[in-house]
C-alpha cells in the first residue's frame, strides 16, 4: 500500500513534549469499528471499558541510558553515540571487561578507526569504535573504568534517549516517567509508550475487576522512528527487534480463549511480538520463546492472536500508522485522528492513547 495513504497534517502544538501526570489521566480515545463511533474518555477509565474477563498483554522491557555525550581521547571532538543493540561480552580470564554493541553515532569531525572516546569527567566509560558493520550501525566495544560494571556506568554518564521529536534535553523526570511502571528487563532505547498510561492503581483496579494482565519483552530499537522512504509499503524493511514469550503468557493467552475473551494488546510492541509468534497449528496461540522479528503489518493483514490494543497516537506517513490502520481500517483512523486533533489530544511518545477493539462485545456506554 502507498504510504502516503497514511498521510495527514499533525499541528506542531499537538506533539507533546512532556508526560501528563498523573499517568493514567491521559486522554483516552475509544474506536468501536463495529459501530463506527468515537467515544472520548480517559484512560484510568480502562476497567469500565474493557470486555468481560479480556487479557492485557503489557511490554516490561527497560529503557536503559543509551545516549552518550563523550569526546574524542585523542583530540577532544565532541561525539554523541546512541546505543542499539548489545551483541555480547568481552572476557579475560572468565571476567567481562568489556561488552560488544552496535551503535549509532555522530561527531563533529568523521569517524578514523579504530577511534577510542570518552564519556564522563572524570571518564567512567570507554568506547573503542573498530568499524562501522554493513547496515551502516558502529562496532563498538564498552569498557568501565572504575571496575564498576557498564550498566551501572550507563546510570551515571548515558541519558535517557528521548524521540526526535521531543524537542528538549531529558531531564531528571524523563528517568522515571519514559519508563513503564512494569519495567523489568534492560535492552529498549525507546519506550513501549502505550504502556506509558499505566500506573500501579489503575492495574490494581483493573485485576479487581477480573482483569488479567501478562508480559512479553521486546526491546525497542531506535527503528520504531524510521522514516519510510520508499512510495509503496511492500518495498520498505522493517528494523529488526528482540522479544521473549514466557510460557506463563502463553498459558494466559490459553486461558482466554477457553473463557472466549478477547487478547488486548497494549502498544504496537506486544502486537508485533504476539503476531510474529503465532502458533501456526493452533488458531489465536502463539508459542513461546525467543526471536526476533520485521514483520510489517499494514491494511490487509489477517491478525492471527491480537482481538484489540490501546496505542499512543503515531506519526504520519509510519509504519505504526499502518499497523493501526490494518486493525481498524484507513479511513476509520484517519477520521479518528482528524477528531483527535480537533479535540486537542497530544500525539506521540508522551501524548494521549487510543483503544481499539476487534471483538464483539464491547461496552463503551
Amino acid at each position: 500500500m502507498r504510504i502516503d495513504a497514511f498521510d495527514f497534517d499533525l499541528p506542531a502544538e499537538r506533539i507533546a513534549q512532556h508526560p501528563v501526570d498523573p499517568r493514567d489521566a491521559s486522554k483516552l480515545l475509544v474506536l468501536d469499528p463495529p459501530t463506527d463511533s468515537l467515544f472520548d474518555r480517559h484512560v484510568f477509565d480502562l476497567p469500565d471499558l474493557l470486555p468481560t474477563g479480556a487479557l492485557l498483554i503489557v511490554n516490561d522491557t527497560r529503557v536503559i541510558r543509551a545516549r552518550l555525550i563523550g569526546r574524542k581521547a585523542e583530540t577532544g571532538g565532541k561525539v554523541e553515540l546512541l546505543l542499539v543493540r548489545r551483541l555480547g561480552d568481552e572476557s579475560d580470564g572468565g571476567r567481562v571487561v568489556a561488552e560488544q554493541w552496535r551503535a549509532m553515532g555522530k561527531a563533529s569531525k568523521a569517524f578514523r578507526f579504530p577511534a577510542t572516546i570518552l564519556f564522563g569527567d572524570p571518564p567512567c566509560i570507554v568506547a573503542v569504535l573498530r568499524s562501522r558493520a554493513p547496515d551502516g550501525l558502529l562496532d563498538v566495544s564498552l569498557a568501565s573504568t572504575n571496575g564498576s560494571s557498564v550498566a551501572q556506568a550507563l546510570e551515571r554518564v548515558g541519558h535517557i534517549p528521548l524521540p526526535p521529536y521531543i524537542r528538549r534535553e531529558d531531564e531528571s523526570s524523563d528517568a522515571e516517567r519514559y519508563q513503564t511502571v512494569f519495567a523489568r528487563h534492560d535492552g529498549a532505547v525507546a519506550a513501549p509508550t502505550a504502556g506509558l498510561h499505566l500506573t500501579h492503581r489503575l492495574l490494581g483496579a483493573l485485576s479487581a475487576r477480573g482483569f488479567e494482565i501478562a508480559t512479553i519483552t521486546l526491546h525497542v530499537g531506535p527503528g520504531t522512528f524510521q522514516p519510510v522512504m520508499v512510495d509503496d509499503l511492500d518495498g520498505h524493511t522493517m528494523h529488526e527487534e528482540w522479544f521473549d514469550i514466557s510460557h506463563h503468557t502463553v498459558k494466559a493467552i490459553e486461558a482466554a480463549r477457553q473463557r472466549k475473551a478477547p487478547v488486548i494488546a497494549v502498544g504496537t510492541t506486544c502486537v508485533r511480538a504476539l503476531e510474529s509468534a503465532a502458533d501456526p497449528e493452533r488458531e489465536g496461540m502463539v508459542r513461546p520463546g525467543q526471536g526476533t522479528t520485521r514483520l510489517l503489518i499494514q491494511p490487509g493483514y489477517r491478525f492471527r492472536v491480537v482481538d484489540g490494543m490501546l496505542t499512543n497516537f503515531h506519526l504520519p506517513r509510519s509504519t505504526l500508522l499502518a499497523l493501526v490502520s490494518a486493525m481498524a481500517g484507513r479511513e476509520r483512523i484517519l477520521r479518528a485522528y482528524q477528531h483527535a486533533i480537533d479535540r486537542e489530544y497530544r500525539f506521540f511518545s508522551y501524548g494521549d492513547a487510543m483503544l481499539i477493539l476487534r471483538a464483539e462485545g464491547t461496552r463503551w456506554m
